[in-house]
């Protein structure tokens, strides 16, 4: 289907947030785009080390269901602990930054982010 100048000045959009969980106004979004973010970079790291499941599985001390889970996105049952565990078990240095918003900030509660240095 060709799209015409005309049936595109009459698309709606809307720009989102850089959290999709807040945008489909979902409870805890940071803490879910948090778990996202790290379960991602655990999935990248096992790929790059060309880790099987079930020896990422023996790594992590859990059965290979769970790295299924994990590698689906699937993160109700992995904890920001568990994750961070995760890493830690796979060579990764974790740093837990606490600091004072910005000035301008006019949140109530403070936000939470993953950062990955490299």
């Amino acid at each position: 289907m060709k799209t015409t100048k005309k049936s595109r000045k009459n698309i709606k959009w809307e720009e989102g947030s850089q959290n999709v969980f807040t945008d489909l106004e979902m409870p805890n979004a940071e803490e879910k785009l948090a778990k996202a973010d790290l379960a991602m970079k655990i999935n990248e790291i096992i790929a790059h080390q060309g880790l099987r499941q079930i020896d990422a599985a023996t790594l992590l001390h859990v059965d290979q269901a769970k790295i299924s889970l994990l590698n689906r996105g699937r993160l109700a049952e992995f904890s920001l602990e568990r994750l961070v565990k995760f890493l830690t078990l796979l060579s990764q240095d974790i740093d837990i930054v606490v600091k004072k918003p910005k000035k301008n900030a006019n949140q109530r509660l403070g936000r939470m982010r993953v950062i990955y240095q490299y």
